[in-house]
Order: C-alpha cells, then structure tokens, then sequence
C-alpha cells in the first residue's frame, strides 16, 4: 500500500514466483544455458543459420524440453537468428550463410515441464571490424549494468535508465519498440523492461520477481522497421540498416539483488 499510495505500480502476487516456481524456473534455465553452449561449440564461418536452428532444436529434445519459439504466434522455427542489422527475431534459413566478419546473436527460450527460460548471446564469426567489435562489447556492458542496477525496492526504469546512459556514451541507440518482460510461468509476462527510461518509474522489482534484461543496441538510431521480405512478419531491421547487438539472460531478484537463472 505504501508504493500504491505514492503512485508507483506494484506487482500482483501471481508475479511473485513460490520456491517451487523458482526451482521450475531454474531447471530451465540450465536446459537454456545448455543450447547456447552448444551453440557456442559449434558455430562457425560458413554455416548456415538453419544448422543452428538443427543444433538447438535437437539439443532441447535430448533434455526433454521444447523450443518455446516454435509456432508461437506463427514464429517457424526453435530459435531466433539475427545477423548483422536484423536487431532481433531473424529466422533461420538454409540460404543464411555465416561470413567472415558477421556479428549474430542467437536466441533461445526453453520449456520444461512449465517453466520458461530465456537467454540470447552474440556470435562474432572470424575476425570483423573494429566498430562491431566495440559495439558487441558495449551491448554486453549495457546488460550487465543493467542487472548491477536492478537491486530489490528498486523500479524498472532504473534498469532502463542506467543502460540508456551508457549506449549514449558511445552514441548508440538502444531500441525501444522491444523490451525485456517477465517470465517463467509463462513466455511472457509483466513487467515490460524497458532498456530506456528515467529512475523510479515503471513496476516496483520486489524478491521473487523472475524477468530478463535484454537490451538491444544499435550502432546507429534506435529506430527499426520490419523487413519486407519476411512473409512472416518477424524479422526486425536497425532503421538505417546499421549493425546492431544484443545479450539476454533471465534473472531471478532475491533480497540481496538478481541471481542469473539463465545466460
């Protein structure tokens, strides 16, 4: 009551994961863990992103999961693939080859008995150019303040706020249609968690509390549009087709700050 009598937007108690939840939660998150690092093993020049697709779908059925992507809301297959400009939700295609230089990330969302879990690392293929590098690197900085700033009574746009200044040091644009989103019991769940943002607005993060931080980073502005060469509408491009970053783990909030439950 005292948040709600301040006008701050508080969590309800379904947002509030028991013990039990958690530990469903966390189950997932290393299955989810576990893709990306077999991703990690195999990824190389000259691949396509459908061989990725192969490498986590069949990793996933290994371990008695489910890709949480495939089918949802018409997305085609288990993971998302995004090169180079595709900011986010790139399909995987036998026709997407690896090259020299290419930066991608590759997203993954596990369910196990229930429990969702969802991370996203990026993948720079050889050696590439100086500027992809930094922006790789910052895109990750920018999560991990990200979490640094996500402390127990605080509120979303902490979050958003301190990853924001950072992207700007640099001249970058964070995104700002997508965000990061509660999750666990669902795909997704509230709060939204937005990467931008002013201190003290948005929900209320209180221990219990499972959602990811995702910011998605772009060398240039942080507009985006969809392509129009995707018949299915998923695949989203940087505004000015410049290169873009993004890393995402799910993060459980416990009394004495996050604890990362998938990465």
């Amino acid at each position: 009551m005292y948040w709600e009598g301040r006008g701050k937007t508080v969590p309800t108690r379904g947002l509030i994961k028991t013990p039990e939840q958690i530990e469903g939660i966390r189950r997932s998150g290393i299955i989810n863990t576990g893709v990306l690092d077999e991703v990690a093993k195999h990824i190389h020049i000259g691949m396509s992103t459908l061989e990725i697709d192969t490498i986590c779908r069949e990793y996933c059925a290994k371990h008695g999961a489910q890709a949480a992507c495939l089918g949802y809301e018409g997305f085609p297959m288990s993971v998302c693939t995004s090169i180079n400009e595709v900011v986010c939700h790139g399909i995987p295609k036998k026709e997407d080859i690896l090259k020299e230089g290419d930066i991608i990330n590759v997203d993954f969302t596990t369910i196990l008995d229930g429990y969702f879990a969802d991370a996203s690392r990026m993948f720079i293929m050889g050696k590439t150019t100086p500027e992809k590098e930094q922006l790789v690197r910052v895109a990750k900085e920018c999560l991990e303040i990200g979490a640094q700033a996500a402390k127990p009574y605080c509120f979303v746009g902490d979050i958003g706020n301190a990853i924001e200044k950072h992207a700007e040091k640099y001249h970058y644009g964070v995104v700002r249609e997508l965000c990061g989103h509660g999750v666990g019991i669902a795909f997704h769940e509230e709060p939204e968690v937005l990467h931008y943002g002013r201190k003290g607005t948005g929900m209320l993060l209180v221990p219990g509390m499972v959602f990811t931080i995702e910011p998605m980073i772009n060398m240039g502005t942080w507009k985006v549009f969809i392509d129009a060469n995707d018949k299915y509408g998923w695949e989203v491009i940087s505004g000015d087709e410049k290169p873009s970053a993004q890393w995402e783990h799910t993060f459980l909030m416990t009394e004495n700050g996050v604890e990362i439950l998938s990465y």
